[in-house]
């Protein structure tokens, strides 16, 4: 049988109660301390001679549903010690019960200060008055301030990338410890001597893993020369993705002369395409003036003078990375062509009967998509032409040939096997890319070094030059066990945390939730 409740565990250690009441939807308890002596500040000699009293009102935990209000009787006390310079000192208590000038009691600080870690201000401004805990959200927010702290453990293991403060604009730089699963501090910027000089006040990291970019690259060879640096393998996997999406983008003109798509008769556009169309053969004129001035031995700088264009276009166009071909876009009807073709066999020539019909079948799009459909069937028609072909996307076509063939249609697979008979370089480098995502799979660098000569003159020789230059990161990356991937994710979090206290997100604040937490 358990023994009765005792009033002494309503209240934090070291008090007595004197009385307790209700009053409205409130508890007041009044109390005072167990000791018969205060403590001088300065001297630390106990003093029995009390000088005054005065009350002290501070918050504490809800009781049933209801506030509690404790009013405590502080005394003041004589110091009697002659050499002593303080006369009279107030009674103070154990700073884990009462701090100094506190309005709430240690157990009651921790509920808000981990509210303010969880949720923020306003949001836990909100929860903490559904509790009742009544508290600002300014409140909030000081308390998450006043506690914050710093990480001062040996690290060994970290990771190390940016985030966006305000993306495209200021950038700053998280650091976490690998090992522990734990964000160490956030720097406000991404700048290589900010992250060199932390890098150097922690010489006992042996490995950082990075994202592969250059600047932290830098910073850890300058800060920390005798540390290991991993590149994370979830860019390279994606990097090397792009690489091929860059590498199909660049055949794109072989891709269609292939399937038989790269003559476009004008006639059978619509107006809207009509228009697309003009401005291809205007990138026509601009890539081929562009390219023509560069195999007379023209600078790119005197390219840009003559022409007038920008750098980065002149770039794209000598690098094969503009989009040079002319496709239709994606329509709404094409998962309706089949039944379309159907019913324009079987005598159906009507736009508006066949939009009617395809209404009633689930169809959402408007009847101008259908009346411009059999316009150009007609036109088709009458110049003896099955109709405007479309090509793929560069994006689609890379999904298709890195697609087990098991898992295409009659026509992707046909599609496929007409672009690998055609363009053999593309598959080289399709090869190429399916052999390293391998060894990232697999944790096998043996030939990474094989690969990279038998690789530099492909499609990807870009990703394969920036492999080179970060050839010691990127084997760490295939080998090690660590990786940047709890970084991401703590990055993640940090968005979340930003985003619930828009504007007052600044580095103390969010060094003081994300490291605090």
């Amino acid at each position: 049988m358990h023994g009765r409740f005792q009033r002494a565990r309503l209240v934090p250690e070291g008090f007595e109660i004197v009385s307790l009441q209700s009053v409205g939807d409130d508890f007041q308890i009044q109390l005072r301390s167990r000791c018969g002596s205060g403590v001088c500040p300065d001297c630390g000699r106990p003093s029995q001679r009390v000088q005054s009293r005065y009350l002290r009102k501070p918050s504490d935990l809800p009781l049933a549903g209801r506030r509690v209000v404790l009013t405590i009787q502080a005394r003041r006390f004589w110091c009697d010690t002659v050499v002593c310079g303080r006369r009279i000192f107030c009674e103070r208590f154990d700073v884990g019960v009462l701090a100094r000038y506190s309005r709430r009691t240690q157990r009651l600080e921790t509920i808000v200060h981990h509210l303010g870690l969880a949720l923020g201000g306003r949001p836990g401004a909100a929860f903490a008055n559904r509790l009742m805990v009544p508290v600002s959200k300014d409140t909030l927010l000081r308390v998450v301030r006043r506690h914050a702290i710093d990480r001062h453990d040996e690290l060994h293991v970290i990771g190390i990338d940016d985030f966006a403060f305000r993306r495209g604009q200021t950038y700053g730089t998280i650091v976490c410890d690998l090992e522990r699963r734990k964000p160490v501090t956030l720097l406000p910027d991404r700048a290589l001597e900010t992250s060199r000089a932390w890098l150097t006040k922690h010489p006992s990291i042996s490995i950082v893993a990075r994202d592969r970019g250059g600047g932290y690259g830098e910073a850890i060879a300058r800060g920390l020369p005798h540390a290991q640096q991993v590149a994370d393998r979830w860019h390279l996997m994606e990097n090397s993705s792009r690489a091929f999406l860059d590498a199909v983008s660049k055949t794109m003109r072989q891709i269609r002369q292939a399937v038989g798509n790269n003559v476009v008769d004008p006639k059978l556009l619509t107006y809207a395409e009509k228009l697309q169309y003009e401005g291809y053969l205007r990138r026509q004129e601009t890539n081929e003036a562009i390219q023509k001035l560069a195999k007379s031995g023209t600078s790119i700088r005197q390219i840009v003078r003559q022409t007038g264009h920008s750098r980065k276009l002149v770039r794209d166009v000598l690098r094969g990375q503009r989009l040079d071909f002319f496709r239709t876009r994606p329509s709404i009807l094409d998962s309706w062509l089949p039944w379309l073709n159907e019913r324009w066999e079987a005598g159906s020539r009507n736009a508006l009967a066949l939009w009617r019909e395809m209404r009633a079948e689930g169809f959402v799009g408007q009847r101008g998509i259908v009346a411009q459909w059999a316009q150009r069937r007609r036109l088709a028609e009458q110049a003896g032409q099955s109709g405007l072909m479309r090509t793929p996307s560069a994006r689609v076509l890379a999904r298709l040939m890195t697609s087990a063939q098991d898992g295409l249609g009659t026509s992707e697979a046909i599609l496929v096997a007409v672009i690998e008979n055609n363009v053999p370089e593309l598959v080289a480098a399709r090869k190429a890319i399916g052999e390293f995502q391998s060894m990232i799979r697999s944790k096998s660098a043996a030939k990474l070094d094989e690969w990279i000569e038998l690789t530099r003159g492909s499609l990807v020789a870009s990703f394969v030059n920036g492999v080179e230059k970060d050839l010691i990161a990127v084997r760490n990356a295939i080998i090690s066990p660590w990786s940047n991937g709890q970084t991401e994710g703590q990055i993640t979090r940090l968005k979340l945390i930003k985003r619930q206290m828009y504007g007052r997100a600044k580095l103390d604040l969010l060094r003081a939730r994300v490291v605090g937490a």
